[in-house]
């Protein structure tokens, strides 16, 4: 929603910035001499925007006689309000006084024929449908703009119906006075023409029947009657007739002028122009589980007025009226509110019937006047008001003469809405009568009849969801035809024809659909409005509230403003009483305000009208979730007021441009989840995601709160990734691909997701070509621009977006590492090692007769540490400390500190691993069992070691290994690699010094420099903006996804754990990838052949998102482990989100990684051994897992190769 306060700081900063040549300056460094100007205009925004986002203690939906009652009592009580009305301000001047005026002030829901036609917020709404005809006014007073202001208390027969709440009786007459009061009702002066025909004809001729005291909400001062016409102030009743659309001449008392302008006054903020779609209960938890609780997020409801714009709100008054409140809560329902059954019945038409007489000889007067007749007839001559006179039949209903204004076209009522009685000539009546008009002939004679009487309140209001379009069916009504038979006499009477209505029910007075009841069986709200929440009976849904003719639970019989007025006065008792304690509770304390009385004083400033946004884009996704299928049709908002739109704002500030980032209205089919829609109640859309981790890709974000008929929330977060491989090679993949996470957020606690699926959801050619076809807004070509020049910036220039931070010692060192021992070791073969010692963590006075836990064995991958992680606060040592573990990190001839140009990975197994594990029996003695974990490259070294016979496994307890076993199985694009002759090539180039410096800080002979000039050449599929991780990952592949490491692992890893790389063991590593297993050095399979010497469980853990090794590996282990060895305990698990080395070095690890090691663990001290189980021979569900390559990367890393060649002999 946008202000006209926040369109001026708009203003401010566009000028500003238009002076200074439209340069921009960074918020991070601000200019000195920074202008007054650019200050105030900030200030402006901000101000604005703070009280947006913290939203409102209420929000009233609808300005009629329930809604205008709330907002003015809530204010006067010192309460933040905001008043929200679908249509716009009416002044005098503004209201039709022609047929073609009313005409283009109509809206027709013509339910038949399925078609609307009319602006949404007209003046006047007609709801066609069946035999039913229904009429509603829109606009800042609702009906009382062009109601007849008849204002009748509420009969007793209506009071004592057993519908009737009891509590209202307590103090209906003081809540009577006080809406009379406010409403300044005033009794007739005068009888004017038509009271006087009533008088004489109407007692005779209707059965039983009497004159019905009445007054009207008007201003009545004959003596300055003259005068009144010249002020711009509440003028005085002139007797024109023309009520019925709207007082020409400000005499009506309609709300806008009292309950509004009072509330006005007080501090309520008025909205015009804002329909509201529907309500939602705010979730807290959603917001704190992000860490971005706010004031807004803390209030209990929002309030949209579309898919994407909300307002919050603690507390939610529905006043639009019966149709308007009924459509509100339906679309409220469809997103999760909970409803009492018995909502959309008890629906009362009030008994309202409509007939109109015409062509009688008697001087009726009932025809409205132009302000130029004044002149020519005195005031006591002329119609009046609508409604002067009321006449009541012991029957039960009501007969009323009322005024038809001149702006009605009278056609409407002589044959085309109506049929005539008796059945002449009466089809050509008003056609002859038009005739007669244009030749100057007088007119005949001719007056509205109104009657309302005690209909059964057995209608229904229901929805269409196909159409979203509210449908009703109207009460029984058993005096219809003794009312027909009144307007019959008064006909015979007074001479003319009488023209009925084509409709059974005709009525502009609705009452119910959310009855008011003490008990949820019987009606939707209690008696003070709140709304019933059914899960819970009695309970309401704290905060929302009904305060209209909706509550009203059968016909009262009579013109029911004043009833409805009445009504609104003793909710809003309860109301404000209710807002105070919780604000109280929350600890503020409000202050009442009273204020003197002065009507038309609405400050222009005050009212709102929503904000077009800049863009709308439409975008439709299908695919599969869990496997299910899925689709999502989503309509995003960019630039929108709720994602902090001020987009000049944000240009001058130097933030990220606004056109790229919206909110997300729609809603998603899940049919396997939920049978109805799930509807998105608040989602937000980032189209240039940027993560200075991984700075070279774009992201697209996407994150929906869906909410469901049933009640049930679900948590829909996408991202489409767009890196720049291979020359955007998949760039038509990514840019349509979105993955998908899908949660449940459990009822009981937001924070606990019950269900979590995961999939891909794809916008097809033709649905792409839709969305850009029907781009709208007053920014799209801009908006392509941007857009495109993103991309282009991604996939073709290829220029990072931010660079990995620098990090100083001191700042990485952010917690005490353990102290630990340094144990140099003597390999077999006379090469010297080392392996780290930590001890045990756990209380040193433990009991006795508790176990000592087995130590742990740490053996890294390829030269890149994965346990010992210092600027992490949970890395593998530290939780295995805590477990209790003592724990040991062997540090190999892989490892930096004691690089070899001579050796292999089968040297690894048969003299590292054996040496590591000798040191610990020699400390602890041959019984003791040990629990190895290894990675990658470990992982092949330990199999080799075990299954060549180098280590018994009698001395251990359990193997862990990620991405790695005895087999292993790569990506297809290190298959490519490995299949190339890279390798040797790389050999020849470093000839006898294989180990390559990657710290920028060290020398570098000319070959290395080479080389590290062809690896930073070799396409990889994450690029980094630090030299030594892009030379790691040119040579071997990404080993980790960027995104899943934190700032301050990266910095480690590539500044100060890794300056150098042993690549002596990357030919025997090439063979091992060629042929999927391991092997000996010469290339052959030395160790499969020994199942027997793998006696002991085993865990096998791969990556979901694989980058090098895929889930191929752990799964053909498993069935390798369960099959030659079935009596020991075999697990495989595969994570998914993670790639290779970060399933140990990720943020996320020690939550998603290491329970399963642990787990593995606890249950190998317990014994480790299974019954036999039975082997699954089913295919790998994960075996498409991690192929993220096109086919094409095969020409693009022949085409690298042929360049290498060249750069090598030229």
């Amino acid at each position: 929603m946008a202000h006209p306060v926040a369109h001026e700081g708009i203003r401010r900063l566009s000028q500003l910035r238009h002076r200074r040549g439209g340069r921009q300056q960074s918020c991070c460094t601000p200019s000195v001499g920074r202008s007054e100007e650019m200050e105030k205009a900030a200030e402006v925004v901000g101000r604005f925007v703070k009280e947006e986002e913290d939203g409102y203690d209420a929000v009233v939906i609808g300005s009629g006689y329930g809604g205008s009652v709330a907002a003015c009592r809530m204010s006067m009580a010192g309460l933040k309000v905001c008043l929200v009305e679908k249509g716009r301000r009416w002044e005098a001047k503004d209201f039709p006084t022609n047929s073609l005026e009313i005409m283009s002030d109509v809206r027709i829901e013509k339910r038949s024929l399925g078609i609307s036609f009319g602006p949404k917020d007209a003046l006047f709404q007609v709801h066609e449908q069946d035999d039913s005809l229904a009429a509603v006014a829109c606009g800042l007073g609702g009906g009382s703009l062009v109601n007849a202001g008849v204002m009748m208390p509420t009969p007793i027969r209506a009071r004592r119906n057993s519908k009737w709440p009891k509590e209202w009786e307590k103090d209906w007459e003081i809540c009577e006075g006080s809406a009379s009061a406010m409403l300044s009702v005033q009794s007739i002066p005068v009888k004017f023409p038509i009271a006087k025909t009533m008088e004489e004809i109407a007692e005779p001729e209707i059965e039983e029947s009497f004159q019905s005291p009445m007054k009207l909400s008007m201003n009545f001062s004959y003596e300055k009657q003259l005068d009144s016409t010249k002020t711009k102030h509440a003028g005085s009743c002139l007797a024109c007739g023309n009520c019925l659309s709207g007082c020409p001449y400000n005499a009506k008392n309609s709300t806008d002028k009292n309950y509004i302008d009072l509330a006005v006054q007080t501090g309520c903020t008025v909205k015009t122009g804002c329909q509201v779609l529907f309500v939602v209960k705010n979730i807290d938890d959603i917001g704190k589980e992000e860490g971005k609780i706010s004031r807004k997020t803390r209030r209990r409801w929002l309030v949209f007025f579309n898919e994407t714009d909300y307002i919050p709100s603690d507390f939610v008054i529905l006043s639009a009226g019966v149709f308007g409140t009924a459509e509100i809560l339906f679309q409220s329902q469809m997103r999760g509110l909970k409803l009492s059954e018995r909502f959309g019945c008890g629906f009362s038409c009030n008994g309202n019937n409509v007939a109109y007489l015409a062509g009688s000889p008697v001087p009726l007067g009932a025809y409205g006047l132009d302000s130029k007749q004044f002149s020519k007839i005195p005031f006591q001559e002329r119609p009046g008001p609508s409604i002067s006179s009321s006449y009541t039949s012991s029957l039960g209903f009501t007969i009323q003469g009322a005024v038809l204004p001149m702006a009605f076209p009278c056609l409407l009522f002589k044959g085309i809405t109506t049929y005539g009685w008796p059945s002449r000539y009466w089809f050509l009546h008003g056609l002859i009568e038009k005739i007669g008009q244009i030749l100057g002939l007088n007119s005949s004679q001719a007056m509205v009849l109104n009657a309302m009487g005690y209909d059964e309140s057995d209608g229904k209001i229901t929805f269409e969801k196909e159409t979203n379009k509210i449908c009703f069916s109207p009460p029984y009504d058993p005096l219809l035809p003794r009312k027909i038979k009144a307007f019959q006499k008064l006909t015979r009477k007074l001479g003319g024809v009488l023209f009925m209505s084509r409709y059974r029910s005709t009525s502009v007075h609705l009452l119910g659909g959310c009855n008011a009841s003490s008990s949820p069986s019987d009606g939707v709200c209690n008696s003070n409005g709140q709304v019933f929440d059914p899960s819970f009976p009695p309970s309401v849904h704290p905060g929302l509230y009904v305060c209209d003719a909706s509550l009203i639970p059968c016909s009262v019989g009579v013109n029911p403003c004043l009833t409805i007025a009445t009504a609104a006065e003793h909710v809003s008792n309860h109301l404000v009483q209710d807002v105070l304690k919780y604000r109280t509770r929350e600890g503020v304390v409000f202050l009442g305000k009273t204020v003197e009385q002065q009507p038309n004083l609405i400050p222009q400033w005050k009212l709102d009208s929503s904000m077009k946004p800049t863009v709308v884009i439409k975008e439709t996704m299908t695919g599969y979730v869990g496997g299910m299928p899925c689709s999502a049709y989503l309509k995003m908002k960019m630039n929108c007021w709720k994602q902090n739109e001020f987009d000049e704002l944000c240009q001058v500030m130097n933030e990220s441009h606004q056109l790229l980032r919206g909110k997300v209205g729609g809603y998603v089919v899940f049919k396997s989840v939920e049978k109805d829609k799930l509807y998105i109640i608040d989602g937000d859309i980032d189209m240039c995601g940027v993560d200075n981790r991984t700075p070279y890709t774009q992201y697209m974000h996407y994150r929906l709160l869906l909410s469901a008929s049933s009640g049930s929330r679900y948590i829909l977060e996408g991202k489409k990734i767009m890196n720049p491989y291979l020359f955007a090679l998949c760039a038509w993949s990514e840019t349509t691909t979105m993955q998908v996470t899908f949660k449940k957020v459990a009822k009981n606690s937001s924070a606990d997701q019950m269900m979590v699926l995961r999939g891909e959801l794809r916008i097809s050619t033709t649905e792409l070509l839709k969305s850009l076809i029907s781009l709208e807004g007053n920014r799209k070509g801009k908006f392509v621009c941007l857009l495109l020049q993103n991309l282009f910036r991604t996939y073709i220039t290829r220029l990072p977006r931010g660079y990995h931070k620098d990090f100083l010692l001191s700042d990485l060192y952010q917690r005490h590492y353990p102290e630990s021992t340094l144990h140099d070791l003597k390999t077999g073969d006379g090469f010297t090692i080392s392996c780290r010692q930590w001890k045990s963590s756990k209380n040193p006075w433990m009991l006795e007769e508790e176990r000592k836990l087995n130590p742990v064995l740490l053996v890294n991958g390829h030269s890149m540490e994965s346990f010992y992680l210092p600027t992490e606060p949970n890395d593998l040592i530290r939780t295995l400390l805590e477990e209790g573990h003592e724990t040991w990190l062997l540090q190999t001839r892989l490892h930096p500190l004691h690089p070899s140009n001579n050796f292999t990975i089968e040297d690894i197994g048969k003299f590292d691993i054996p040496a590591g594990i000798g040191k610990i029996l020699e400390l602890h003695g041959p019984s003791v069992k040990i629990h190895l974990v290894a990675h990658c490259v470990g992982g092949l070294a330990i199999h080799i070691a075990l299954m060549g016979g180098h280590v018994s496994a009698n001395h251990i307890a359990s193997l862990s290994c990620t991405n790695s076993s005895m087999f292993f199985k790569i990506t297809l694009s290190s298959r490519v690699k490995m299949r190339l002759p890279l390798i040797p090539i790389s050999m020849l180039i470093l000839g006898k010094n294989k180990t390559v410096p990657l710290f920028e800080t060290l020398k570098v002979t000319p070959r290395q420099k080479l080389l590290k000039s062809m690896a930073r050449f070799i396409p990889r599929y994450e690029r980094c903006s630090c030299d030594e991780c892009e030379v790691f990952s040119g040579i071997f592949g990404n080993g980790f996804w960027h995104d899943n490491v934190s700032p301050t692992v990266h910095h480690w890893l590539n500044k100060v754990s890794l300056p150098r790389l042993p690549m002596a063991a990357f030919p025997h590593l090439r063979k091992i990838c060629n042929n999927g297993f391991i092997v000996d050095s010469s290339g052959k399979n030395s160790y499969l052949i020994h199942p027997e010497r793998m006696a002991l469980p085993t865990l096998y853990i791969s990556g979901g998102r694989s980058l090098l090794v895929t889930p191929q590996t752990s799964f053909l282990a498993n069935k390798y482990m369960k099959l030659h060895q079935p009596g020991f305990r075999h697990e495989r698990v595969v994570v998914e989100g993670f790639g290779h080395s970060d399933l140990l070095i990720g943020e996320e690890s020690y939550k998603k990684v290491f329970p399963h090691i642990l787990s593995h663990m606890r249950l190998a001290e317990d014994g480790g051994r299974n019954g036999k189980e039975e082997l699954d021979w089913g295919d790998d569900p994960y075996e498409a897992a991690g192929n993220w390559v096109s086919p094409s990367v095969n020409v693009w890393l022949f085409l690298a190769f042929i360049v290498m060649l060249v750069s090598i002999f030229l």
